[in-house]
């Protein structure tokens, strides 16, 4: 050991010192070693640049937004698989611009024969809970198929008049609804992208058809009247739209790491009634989002999100006989009941501020928190305004054999980000 020591301290370098003699004699070698050691800087300066490439795959440029349909392309041959629960909550009516107090709509329909624009009961607040469950297959560097199936539960309090408080003993209930949702087809086509890999910007056409899965006959069964309680739900407290509705997007996304940023444009046509005699108004979306991300598995995101849609058009079939939502029942020309029923107080132009972060806890896996308050509302009124809403997702990512990250799931990954 002593011997050892000491050669050590004789030549500490043994086998580089016979190396500098050498390469002293060959001029080659030393050229060879130069171009090595440049090499190696090269690779040392732009590793830093690969852990900012994105928490998701290449094809969708890094980064996406969750809470927007169509955001991303995953990597050629993979599955990608979304479980996002969702809450929104709505508090207080509005018409226009202009907040309406509720104890001002309550009084009796009709006096003196004639209608005086008051009802017998009207909604204070809601709480809408949903969960969306997409799975989607990339078919080709171009070519994105999925389906997003929903479930949801709506609960909207109601307040009554004085004549109802008399009659029922209560004032006011809870209307309750829960069920599957409509279903959506979705798909996408890549227009165009500068690199074919990790693209720094590009743009796609979203295609979806929503299927009328979703229930329309729910009934209004927490009514503390019996003879109320087998009438329909209002318009809102149905589950969907009853048609088949198709939606046509434009989507672009950029980048320049460490930012993400995007545009993403939707409509959506209601084209006939359903089978109850009346269709949802027609949908225009329009996503402003920026992403920044702050370490290899970790960045925060803010959008704008621009939503309009139109009145309902017709009237349900049994609202028009006047079996449900009427005062009197069986009577079709007598008042509504509350403004649900009215279909002219739906829709309107809603403009969201949402703020979140997008986490990798593993690769392939992310998990997204976002929330969403009003920055303006122009409504249909008098209707009931969202206060706020809140998503969360968990966003899992399955190479299949054919694709380039086959085993990365069942395996450590060699890099951080999973790719």
């Amino acid at each position: 050991m002593r011997q050892f020591v000491t050669s050590q301290a004789i030549n500490p370098h043994p086998i580089l010192h016979t190396e500098q003699n050498n390469d002293e004699r060959n001029p080659m070698k030393t050229l060879k070693s130069l171009r090595l050691f440049l090499g190696l800087c090269l690779l040392s300066i732009q590793a830093p640049a690969q852990a900012y490439v994105g928490l998701c795959c290449g094809k969708c440029g890094g980064n996406m937004p969750m809470n927007i349909p169509g955001g991303g392309i995953p990597e050629t041959h993979e599955w990608r698989i979304k479980f996002s629960p969702m809450f929104m909550r709505m508090d207080g009516l509005r018409d226009g611009t202009h907040g309406v107090n509720p104890d001002s709509l309550l009084g009796m329909p009709v006096m003196m024969g004639q209608p005086t624009g008051k009802f017998m009961a009207t909604p204070t607040d809601m709480d809408m809970a949903m969960l969306n469950i997409t799975a989607g297959y990339s078919l080709s560097d171009k070519w994105f198929a999925g389906i997003m199936l929903m479930w949801k539960r709506n609960e909207m309090d109601m307040l009554f008049n004085s004549m109802m408080r008399s009659m029922t003993g209560k004032t006011g209930f809870t209307m309750t609804t829960d069920g599957p949702g409509d279903t959506m087809l979705m798909a996408k086509y890549r227009l165009f992208a500068d690199d074919p890999l990790i693209p720094t910007q590009q743009a796609s056409l979203f295609f979806g058809l929503s299927l009328p899965s979703g229930s329309i006959n729910q009934k209004n069964s927490r009514h503390p009247l019996d003879l109320r309680k087998n009438e329909q739900a209002p318009y809102g407290m149905q589950l969907g739209s009853g048609t088949f509705d198709p939606t046509l997007g434009l989507l672009y996304q950029g980048s320049s790491s460490p930012l993400w940023w995007g545009a993403n444009a939707a409509y959506t046509a209601r084209l006939y009634n359903n089978k109850r005699h009346y269709r949802t108004g027609n949908e225009v979306r329009l996503d402003l989002y920026g992403m920044y991300q702050l370490r290899y598995n970790l960045l925060v995101q803010a959008q704008l999100n621009g939503h309009y849609q139109d009145r309902i058009h017709g009237e349900m079939d049994e609202a028009r006989s006047g079996e449900s939502g009427h005062v009197v029942q069986g009577d079709p020309n007598s008042p509504y009941m509350t403004p649900l029923w009215d279909p002219n107080n739906y829709g309107g132009t809603q403009l969201f501020a949402t703020l979140g972060f997008q986490w990798q806890p593993a690769p392939l896996h992310i998990i997204d928190l976002n929330v969403g308050v009003p920055l303006y509302r122009d409504l249909n009124g008098p209707q009931l305004e969202t206060d706020y809403r809140v998503m969360l997702t968990w966003y899992l990512e399955i190479p299949t054999r054919k694709s380039i990250r086959f085993g990365l799931g069942r395996a450590k990954a060699k890099s951080k980000l999973g790719f």
